[in-house]
């Protein structure tokens, strides 16, 4: 693991915070699943159960419009590879 800055108080599960950013997830959403499995039983937390595909699975076109829809910007140049990094970014 790399060491990173300090993710500060307001995390409260570091370790777990370290693993998720990792993973490659965005400083917001490692934030909140290592907080909400501080205060939750971890078998809960941060478990895949969505109804919807990974973006893996997506179409360019799907991912184009999930990306329309949280205002991506510079979304109509990007790839499909770019589109997928960019909406786990945000």
């Amino acid at each position: 693991m790399t060491p990173r800055e300090d993710p500060g108080p307001s995390v409260k599960d570091d370790e777990l915070y370290e693993k998720l950013r990792d993973e490659g997830n965005s400083k917001e959403k490692s934030a909140r699943i290592a907080n909400a499995a501080a205060n939750s039983s971890r078998s809960s937390v941060g478990r895949k159960g969505g109804r919807h595909p990974s973006y893996d699975e997506r179409t360019k076109q799907q991912l184009l419009d999930r990306a329309r829809d949280i205002g991506v910007e510079g979304r109509s140049t990007m790839t499909k590879d770019e589109l997928i990094n960019a909406l786990r970014e945000r």
